[in-house]
């Protein structure tokens, strides 16, 4: 089977939005690839991190992607910090790789922004970290949103510079793993923005971790407009909270949108929000319950998380200990 790597920031309980733009398609993935799933804490601290926050966020979103259905058992997931694999090839993927290539990633200049003296200089070769997760592993498929092709497109970059330099036919291209449309979620608050997180209302998003009241209030309360449900896709251009809603529905329930609209269009958004919600809530309580489970025993999450580390060291070491002999370090141990 061909092998996926793909990470996560550790922000915590995830959101609505990363279960279904990304973990439960992790899920999914995992009946026909050999699949790494890694918490990425090091790409986390390219912003400064509360360390115990960080800590507690770490585990948090490990718990989340058991709860889902990510298979440690069948697979591996492991915190990034934990297998010295990455930073190690990192390192050598900093040498490899031209600035003129950092230097047109957007994603720095938009988390940078107008400060960008002031960014970090791990944001900055942030993309050739990536690039060693990837790498580290040899593998071949990665899971990615529209923010990180161009992230994909540079680790192919580096390891076709690398595999020229020392004449080596080392480390294999790197396809996407693109699913159907992308259940891109929107904030409950404003349709046109992304859920997220680092939103400081925490009313513009759902949490794994909510219980029905909460998910009932986010709902009842979120962003729509006067007219009612249309009947046809077309009639949701220029209504972004409104297709927001329906597109939840539909990624919800794998249904696409014109089959959701032939049952709600011409209803008001009460009913509709009732009918989200009852779906909301069945699928999310087992996963919030499965959540708790696994942070109720924090040694015992820990642990999992060491052997996880230490079965994906034990697959990343011999590839990276190869690259740093290509590249003509002394081995001395």
């Amino acid at each position: 089977m061909e092998r996926i790597f793909s990470g996560i920031q550790p922000s915590g309980i995830p959101t609505l939005g990363n279960y279904l733009g990304a973990i439960r398609n992790w899920v999914r993935l995992q009946d026909n690839h050999d699949c790494l799933w890694c918490v990425v804490d090091l790409h986390a601290i390219t912003a400064w991190q509360d360390p115990a926050a960080l800590f507690e966020q770490s585990l948090e979103m490990a718990a989340a992607l058991l709860a889902c259905g990510v298979d440690p058992m069948r697979h591996i997931l492991f915190l990034q910090s934990s297998v010295r694999a990455h930073v190690q090839l990192a390192w050598i993927f900093n040498c490899v790789a031209r600035l003129g290539w950092l230097n047109r990633m957007t994603q720095f200049k938009d988390k940078a922004g107008k400060d960008r003296e002031n960014a970090s200089s791990g944001l900055y070769v942030y993309p050739n970290l990536m690039a060693a997760d990837i790498h580290a592993y040899h593998a071949t498929r990665v899971p990615v949103g529209d923010d990180q092709r161009q992230h994909l497109e540079l680790a192919n970059d580096i390891a076709q510079k690398f595999n020229h330099d020392y004449e080596v036919e080392f480390f294999p291209t790197v396809q996407p793993v693109i699913f159907g449309p992308a259940a891109r979620v929107m904030s409950l608050r404003d349709g046109t923005k992304k859920m997220s997180k680092s939103d400081a209302s925490d009313q513009s998003r759902i949490n794994l971790n909510d219980g029905p009241e909460a998910i009932a209030l986010k709902i009842r309360r979120a962003k729509t407009d006067p007219a009612p449900l249309p009947s046809e896709i077309e009639e949701l251009a220029d209504r972004p909270e409104a297709r927001n809603l329906v597109e939840i529905y539909a990624a919800m329930t794998d249904r696409e949108l014109g089959d959701v609209l032939k049952d709600h269009g011409g209803q008001g958004f009460g009913p509709f929000k009732a009918a989200l919600t009852e779906l909301i809530v069945e699928h999310l309580s087992p996963i919030a319950s499965e959540t708790r489970r696994f942070l109720s025993d924090r040694a015992a999450l820990i642990d999992l998380l060491k052997k996880g580390a230490e079965r994906a060291a034990a697959i990343s070491d011999p590839i990276v200990s190869e690259a740093e002999r290509l590249v003509g370090f002394v081995r001395v141990r």
